[in-house]
């Protein structure tokens, strides 16, 4: 591994701790750090295929995505943890100016805490849906996330902004990324889809929103007036399991066997173990069985 990779690595590890380098910064401010710290192993930035990397941590899926125009995020992980994905952008070449846009998951703090440091160290415009823009500009989530009052609040995003609108492409370079609207675990939640190439093989790729019923202590899927989460969460899930999909990333990698394709990957693993067309139709199946469970739990027949 080159300087920079170590460097990384131990500013990952740094970070993984709960700590934070150099002077207070109010944008990186640790949030539930020793919480936190079980996603935020070190991991060393990787091509996975084609012109798409993953510049994150064990548990948790950052993207980037060179489009020959400049580059694509997609979420940005903790604001504890922007340091270390600074640090691997540019341990693989890149500057962190040629980041333009930074497409958002969903907004909670595990996914969308670093936006406001990272829009105001690279410049890029923030993208996300409708719902999930108006709860980043506040910085705390609204009464109708399931885990409203259990989330933290985070840092506000101040900059540029860009709605993204299900199914309208929002193209940069030479890639066009699809915005595929699948809330329930948000009502803001949104997935992304584009396509990479390698040695003139395209190949499908799909990095999805959480697509759990996670909620705060208390709260009931099954009462009435949550029925419309539950509904949401069944179309999102559908949507998953028919889209185009052959590389899968979500926003934690355990939740779609990301982690254990990474480490196989790490070691050379051949074929490419990200590639699997059957990954988007074996998520959706688990989160519809994981819906399934908790409804039962709640009291609900199982259909």
């Amino acid at each position: 591994m080159h300087r920079a990779g170590r460097a990384a690595m131990l500013l990952s590890a740094a970070m993984a701790m709960g700590s934070a380098p150099g002077g207070d910064d109010p944008l990186t401010r640790p949030i539930a750090a020793d919480f936190a710290a079980r996603w935020l192993g070190p991991q060393p930035p990787k091509r996975i295929y084609g012109n798409t990397y993953l510049v994150g941590f064990r548990g948790m899926s950052v993207a980037l995505i060179d489009t020959g125009a400049g580059l694509i995020l997609i979420d940005a992980a903790l604001p504890q943890s922007v340091p270390v994905l600074e640090a691997n952008i540019r341990a693989l070449g890149f500057r962190l100016r040629d980041v333009k846009l930074i497409l958002s998951t969903e907004p909670h703090y595990d996914h969308a805490g670093g936006l406001a440091a990272l829009a105001r160290d690279t410049g890029a415009t923030v993208v996300a849906s409708a719902d999930a823009a108006a709860v980043l500009r506040r910085g705390q989530a609204g009464v109708d996330d399931p885990q409203f009052g259990d989330l933290p609040g985070q840092p506000r995003v101040r900059g540029r902004m860009r709605i993204a609108h299900d199914g309208q492409g929002i193209r940069l370079g030479q890639v066009t990324v699809m915005p595929l609207a699948t809330p329930g675990h948000t009502p803001g939640s949104m997935s992304w889809r584009w396509r990479s190439c390698e040695r003139g093989r395209c190949l499908n790729m799909v990095f999805a929103a959480s697509l759990n019923p996670v909620s705060a202590a208390g709260y009931r899927f099954s009462a009435p007036e949550h029925r419309p989460a539950v509904a949401s969460l069944r179309r999102s899930i559908a949507r998953l399991a028919a889209v185009p999909c052959d590389v899968l990333f979500t926003a934690h990698p355990d939740n779609s066997g990301g982690d254990a394709k990474f480490v196989r990957l790490e070691a050379g693993a051949r074929p490419n173990p990200f590639i699997d067309a059957a990954a988007c139709r074996a998520l959706a199946a688990r989160q519809s069985r994981v819906l399934d469970e908790r409804l039962t739990q709640e009291g609900v027949p199982a259909r």
